[in-house]
């Protein structure tokens, strides 16, 4: 099985936890992006969606779609969430921002009933940055002053493409913060958080009420209320 076929079958199994209709937040990224073509399938079969995305580039793609889309200004009662992860540890709790969206969709999480993740069996780990960097979105103004703060707690390193700093849809940079296996990964949000300039981190702690993982053989669907 490769990439895709783990990613797009994760996807598949998370439409099971839908609504029969209802509002949906549509999350960012490879895997993420299986599950909103099939959301508008269910659309175009005359299931009753409207949904929010968590950046320009699920927009563009629930748009082509032919979903119906809500506004960015809120605010929005979203049943269920579904996104996707780059490290899920132990006790569920996530690594986001491999796509600069992470500040986005912790908004679309926070006002979500449900959140789902999905993800393929690489993105497990014991505990969050055994595997990834924490992302973290800090402003462009006095980013060297803010990367100086941040090196108190690992390494920083300010994400390049194309031979220029990535951009969040807000217009800001993204530092990947490499650190060791975090014990407390909910305290050290809180002390990233601390740091002026920093607008929001890909910690996602205590957000995931399931995360569905696509393995070999099977796909498993792990819950906080197991």
């Amino acid at each position: 099985m490769n990439d895709d076929e783990a990613k797009k079958r994760a996807a598949l199994a998370a439409l099971e936890l839908l609504p029969q209709t209802g509002v949906l937040g549509l999350g960012t990224g490879s895997t993420t992006r299986f599950f909103i073509e099939a959301v508008g399938a269910l659309v175009r079969a005359g299931r009753r969606f409207s949904c929010v995305p968590t950046s320009q580039q699920s927009r563009a793609l629930a748009a082509a779609c032919g979903i119906p889309l809500l506004d960015d200004a809120g605010p929005w009662s979203i049943d269920l969430c579904v996104d996707g992860a780059d490290e899920v540890s132990d006790s569920l709790d996530l690594i986001k921002g491999g796509g600069a969206a992470h500040t986005r969709e912790k908004i679309v999480n926070f006002a979500s009933k449900k959140n789902a993740i999905i993800v393929d069996a690489s993105k497990l780990s014991t505990r969050l940055g055994e595997k990834r960097a924490v992302p973290i979105e800090v402003l462009k103004f006095a980013h060297g002053t803010t990367r100086h703060a941040l090196e108190q707690f690992g390494a920083p390193t300010l994400r390049v493409r194309d031979g220029g700093p990535v951009l969040t849809d807000a217009g800001n940079y993204v530092y990947d913060l490499t650190v060791a296996p975090l014990d407390d990964p909910r305290a050290f949000d809180g002390l990233l958080k601390g740091v002026p300039g920093v607008v929001e981190t890909g910690l996602f702690c205590a957000r995931a009420d399931y995360v569905v993982v696509a393995e070999a053989q099977t796909v498993r669907m792990l819950s906080r209320q197991m």
